[in-house]
């Protein structure tokens, strides 16, 4: 007959270890209650967590398809802010932008022409044409008068009168195209001429814009001081924007942090601020100390397991994030042990 105190030993060791104990009287493997270690004073509050960068890890992408062409940094590396970290195949991207920035510089320079008006040799030109002009309407004005006085006293012909007037006439007219265009030359720029011209720059300005933020799309720049986590892709590979694919992932780890999780059972306790310290095995005995910088906002599922056959899984709980002083050996991903002091 199996006892109470047989049941109990069978909710500890298994119905195998059990039939060892029927069959011997004793469990050998199971400890007594008094062997047990103790459990953790009150004023220490136990969490699992995994060591992460300052920034968090930042996975790095491109918004636009392509073939991956160069990733200038491998794991390990230290970047910089503005720093290019790998770029997708963009000489046709290239040759768009320069085009549309001489296109720029044409529209710049009809815009340039239009408010400056005609250049000083052409407004020259058309005062000379204009001096010209006046002395050809002078002359024939001269040589009208004199045949015309002539041609009273019988000494010209009607014949000469009439042809000496008739260039008289052209002169004028000559005179008056002259003066017309040296004014078209002089006459500064009609608002509609100046409005098209603006108008016309401003649109070569945009699609100047448009391919340099296309072309800056095929490349990927660091956005903070850090070093490279990962590297996901090599080069070769396609890249679709369509999917998550990142190429690298860095971080700041200037200052490293744990993201612990606190059971809900014991969150009444947490504080910012409180002292810790964490654990981890590859590390032997050593403790790396720390405070509790800030609390989560919202109770959640577990992230981070411990993998041991008695932790609860749908145990909910707070994100506490640990900094560590120093700069502690502690790789970023690595699962600890935290442990925080609420007296």
């Amino acid at each position: 007959m199996v006892t109470r105190k047989q049941m109990g030993i069978a909710a500890t060791i298994g119905m195998a270890g059990l039939a060892v104990v029927l069959a011997f009287g004793r469990a050998p493997s199971v400890k007594e209650p008094e062997q047990m270690p103790e459990a953790l004073p009150n004023t220490l509050i136990s969490a699992a967590g995994k060591v992460e960068p300052l920034s968090e890890e930042v996975r790095l992408g491109l918004s636009m398809t392509g073939k991956l062409a160069e990733v200038l940094v491998d794991e390990g590396d230290a970047v910089h802010v503005g720093q290019v970290l790998a770029r997708l195949e963009n000489a046709d991207w290239k040759a768009r932008l320069a085009e549309a920035e001489a296109t720029v510089h044409i529209r710049e320079a009809e815009l340039a022409r239009v408010l400056n008006g005609a250049r000083q040799e052409e407004r020259r030109e058309a005062e000379a044409a204009v001096r010209e002009a006046d002395a050809v309407v002078d002359q024939t004005a001269r040589d009208l008068e004199r045949y015309s006085a002539l041609g009273q006293s019988g000494w010209s012909s009607r014949q000469t009168l009439e042809t000496t007037r008739r260039d008289h006439q052209v002169a004028l007219a000559k005179q008056a195209q002259a003066r017309q265009h040296l004014a078209v030359v002089a006459a500064k720029a009609r608002d509609d001429e100046r409005e098209r011209a603006e108008a016309t720059l401003e649109l070569a300005r945009a699609q100047r814009d448009e391919a340099a933020a296309v072309l800056a799309k095929t490349e990927i720049v660091s956005p903070l001081e850090g070093v490279v986590l990962r590297r996901h892709r090599r080069v070769g590979e396609m890249i679709s924007e369509a999917q998550d694919m990142p190429i690298l992932s860095i971080g700041d780890v200037s200052v490293l942090r744990v993201r612990a999780e606190v059971d809900e059972t014991d969150i009444a306790r947490l504080k910012e601020g409180q002292p810790a310290w964490v654990h981890a095995d590859a590390f032997g005995g050593a403790r790396f100390a720390g405070h509790v910088s800030r609390l989560g906002a919202m109770v959640g599922r577990k992230q981070v397991h411990t993998d041991q056959p008695t932790e609860k899984l749908d145990n909910k709980v707070l994100e506490a994030l640990i900094t560590l002083d120093g700069h502690p050996p502690l790789p970023v991903g690595l699962r600890v042990d935290a442990f925080i002091e609420t007296k």
